[in-house]
């Protein structure tokens, strides 16, 4: 599939940098999608093997392309910068988050009714993210500490868990 090239400047959402996807360029990679695109990712040419993301609507039409520090490690690039972009249509995209539930967190979410309810509410995006994020963690007191906090807020206490506040579980 041909890939969609734009220039865009990243930009800032709470801590998370973007670049904006205009409504018109996220037709031409997929028309009437009105959920998460799944995209294949380059900036500025970089990283060479493109990296799998998804837009996330805005709701006016347009997306927001939310870029890993892989992404923009790879391409030299930071908030305020303005980057060639480049997207296609990820064809080998299949729902689901592509990480497996470690056997530690469902071993935790077993013994926390609430937290397994609230695990359960979660958006598909949502657990991708901490499924993807726990399997980065590489020490098992990285893993006990994280597991200890997302199940903190699973259970519904009001704290910090990757990068933002959460409240009754969400």
């Amino acid at each position: 599939m041909k890939a969609e090239r734009f220039y865009g400047a990243i930009e800032i959402r709470g801590i998370n940098p973007y670049v904006r996807v205009e409504a018109e360029t996220a037709k031409r990679l997929k028309a009437g999608w009105r959920k998460p695109i799944p995209v294949l990712v380059r900036i500025n040419g970089q990283p060479k093997q493109a990296w799998r993301i998804c837009l996330m609507p805005r709701g006016d039409g347009s997306f927001y392309l939310y870029l890993h520090s892989s992404v923009r490690k790879a391409s030299a690039t930071r908030a305020g910068d303005r980057v060639m972009v480049e997207l296609s249509f990820d064809e080998s995209y299949r729902a689901g988050s592509g990480y497996a539930v470690p056997a530690w967190l469902r071993a935790a979410l077993r013994r926390n009714r609430r937290a397994r309810d609230a695990w359960e509410a979660l958006i598909p995006s949502r657990k991708k993210e901490i499924l993807r994020y726990f399997a980065a963690l590489k020490s098992p007191e990285a893993r006990a500490r994280n597991l200890r906090r997302a199940m903190e807020v699973l259970s519904g206490s009001e704290a910090r868990f990757m990068a933002r506040t959460w409240k009754g579980g969400k």
